[in-house]
């Protein structure tokens, strides 16, 4: 791989270091002004000035004349895999339906574990390579999917095949998350322990024998599963090798941060409904919290407390949640405008939480989420002379080109 120098950027704007930052250190970025930056093999492999021709003068050369460099955007939740669209849901909650209430009548989580029983292997492929290059666009450079959209094996497996076909393509990483507890068939309608069971003993070995996941989640909520069937589920999950995230306390308080904690999750995710005393467990065992606010303002929910949690010394990291239901979005501007504009987050915070912390919550902040020599070179140019800009020029995608491992895979 040839040698790639980027020169001439107005700054480079990153946080530091390889673990989650909370508290006032979520606030602190490294900003340089008029960097050069060489990169080799894919790796960041110098940061200076000029002197940098000298070292690479047959490198490819990047002009970036009044730009900003900024790690690649990581996101850490998304159902990626899915058949179908739900547009007429979404006018239904605009008319008065709850989310939850569209779900009891068959539809939601329901509709689209149908449609996606319905598609093929390469139309689902062909939707999430499309919809990869869009995420590039934003300046994605890593996300998670998750299955869920299949409730039996042979759809589950399908979809985690789809998310390791698309990681091995290479446009971007992809980490996939296995989550066939994300709702109970009508078939094991008041048997959820049942279903839980099948998932074990069915779908479980298959996804380990095919390596097809990295992590496991579930979503504990009320009318889907409880806390203490979670518990044993999780548990199960982790002694056959995933590392493990949940869907907590999104529509009600059942203790989900708690029970995050309790088992020291890698990440509790959404976290609308919870309480300081499960927060606060979640700072003790390390818990990082993934808060979802496009989630929130799709369905007009009030928005997770991330000014709070920061207070509380907790790492905060954002994911879009793109899902064809209550999220069919992966605006990364809009998402980082809420996070300021509707949780209290100042924009070095915002950056932190959608770069290094995101990294973390997938367990990959060595390598990826900041700009520091040895990392991947994961990287994002914006059109302008700040990261300020970012949450300053609101709801406005302002990336310019995305670098995958130091190679360019987007470039406007």
């Amino acid at each position: 791989m040839k040698d790639l120098l980027i020169r001439n950027l107005a700054s480079l704007a990153t946080s530091t270091g390889s673990k989650p930052r909370g508290g006032k250190e979520m606030g602190e970025i490294l900003e340089i002004e008029n960097p050069w930056v060489l990169i080799r093999e894919g790796k960041i492999y110098r940061i200076g000035q000029e002197e940098l021709l000298q070292e690479a003068p047959d490198a490819d050369i990047l002009d970036a004349t009044g730009q900003t460099l900024l790690p690649g955007f990581v996101d850490p939740h998304t159902h990626l895999v899915f058949g179908g669209t739900r547009e007429e849901e979404f006018s239904m909650r605009l008319r008065g339906e709850s989310y939850m209430a569209i779900m009891e009548k068959g539809g939601g989580i329901k509709y689209t574990v149908r449609k996606t029983h319905e598609a093929s292997f390469n139309e689902l492929l062909e939707n999430g390579m499309k919809t990869l290059k869009s995420m590039a666009e934003m300046g994605i450079t890593t996300v998670e999917a998750k299955s869920g959209y299949g409730l039996d094996r042979e759809t589950e497996l399908k979809q985690l095949r789809v998310a390791r076909e698309l990681n091995e393509a290479g446009l971007l990483e992809v980490v996939s998350t296995f989550m066939g507890a994300h709702d109970i068939p009508m078939e094991y309608k008041g048997r959820d322990k049942a279903f839980l069971d099948y998932m074990v003993d069915e779908v479980l070995p298959k996804v380990i024998d095919e390596n097809l996941a990295e992590f496991g989640d579930i979503f504990t909520e009320k009318n889907v599963f409880s806390v203490e069937d979670s518990r044993e589920y999780l548990k199960k999950m982790r002694d056959m090798g995933l590392k493990l995230k949940i869907h907590a306390d999104e529509i009600n308080d059942l203790g989900g941060a708690a029970l995050a904690a309790e088992l020291s999750l890698t990440s509790a995710d959404h976290l609308l409904k919870a309480n300081d005393e499960g927060l606060g467990m979640m700072k003790e065992k390390g818990v990082i919290p993934v808060l979802l606010p496009l989630t929130a303002f799709s369905l007009k929910e009030d928005f997770a407390r991330a000014r709070e949690m920061i207070d509380m010394g907790l790492p905060v990291a954002m994911g879009t949640d793109y899902n064809p239901g209550s999220c069919y979005s992966f605006s990364i501007p809009l998402m980082l405008s809420l996070g300021c504009l509707k949780m209290g987050m100042s924009p070095e915070e915002a950056l932190t939480a959608v770069t290094l912390n995101s990294a973390s919550a997938l367990d990959r902040a060595h390598r990826i989420g900041t700009i520091e020599v040895g990392k991947d070179a994961d990287l994002i140019l914006i059109d302008a002379p700040s990261y300020r800009f970012l949450t300053y020029h609101f709801g406005m995608n302002l990336v310019t080109t995305t670098i995958k491992r130091g190679k360019i895979i987007h470039r406007k």
